[in-house]
């Protein structure tokens, strides 16, 4: 079975996201960057046997709306973020986020401890690697238009080669959108990427590093082993920071870890989950 798309309407600004259904806690899935809500199907298929999966295209990603003054900061991400999960009506949740996700998760932590009784951080912190984080913003600045999905297909298997191209086909298609050209390019906004940017989005993780001692529920600090992104040092020195962290390796991956290996990081998940869930 699949998931129920959804729209949810906050302030004004239409955000779409994935529902898995079910009865059981809820999980709130947060992407990373030029990513979207797909990039958890097969975790949540994993999952959604005992928990409710809502997995969300942030802002500007996937199919929900794109902001017409360009406003992608934390602040913007966190004010859908606590939109959506009053809409929803959740009184408890688990936030899962990988990279751009798990910023946005911590900083919704911070502000709405009472409603969040976990947060998992996969392979992020205040703190990355530049030559990983380098490498990704080569990737999102690179030519946008390719003439098909098989060309986007070959880019992304030469940028990360663990996954196959089989694997790889099934999630762009969600990532894609067609061009009057009969080309195609990404679905996510792209007018706010440059070099700039990044630089901007780098000082803003530093910032949060002062924020970490404030997060009052437990946290899982989940590292893909092959990741030249987040590294074993921050992973660790990300743990020490917080009041109840633990690190846990996913073995075979690198920074996006829920595609490079979704079953060992669906069951590091379900183990959090029971821990801090009755």
């Amino acid at each position: 079975m699949s998931a129920d798309a959804r729209h949810v309407v906050v302030d004004g600004f239409r955000l779409h996201l994935l529902d898995w259904g079910g009865d059981g806690p809820a999980l709130l899935l947060l992407h990373g960057g030029a990513l979207n809500a797909h990039t958890w199907d097969p975790v949540c298929a994993n999952l959604r046997d005992r928990y409710r999966c809502l997995a969300l295209d942030q802002r500007g990603h996937g199919d929900s709306e794109w902001s017409p003054g360009l406003d992608y900061g934390l602040d913007a991400h966190l004010r859908d973020i606590a939109g959506l999960v009053d809409a929803l009506q959740l009184e408890r949740v688990v936030v899962v986020g990988q990279s751009l996700g798990a910023m946005n998760g911590l900083l919704y932590a911070t502000t709405q401890p009472e409603r969040v009784v976990g947060l998992a951080m996969i392979d992020a912190g205040p703190w990355v690697q530049p030559r990983g984080a380098g490498r990704i913003a080569e990737f999102m600045l690179s030519e946008p238009e390719l003439p098909s999905i098989e060309d986007f297909v070959q880019r992304a298997h030469r940028f990360n080669p663990r996954r196959e191209p089989a694997q790889l086909r099934k999630t762009l298609v969600h990532s894609l959108r067609p061009l009057p050209s009969g080309g195609w390019t990404w679905k996510y906004d792209r007018r706010h990427l440059t070099r700039e940017r990044f630089e901007i989005f780098r000082s803003e993780l530093g910032a949060l590093a002062e924020r970490l001692p404030e997060v009052a529920c437990p946290v899982l600090v989940v590292r893909g082993e092959e990741s030249d992104v987040f590294s074993a040092a921050d992973a660790k020195r990300l743990a020490a920071r917080l009041p109840d962290a633990r690190v846990v390796l996913v073995p075979g991956a690198g920074h996006t870890v829920q595609g490079d290996n979704p079953g060992a990081l669906a069951a590091e998940l379900r183990d959090f989950a029971e821990s801090v869930l009755p």
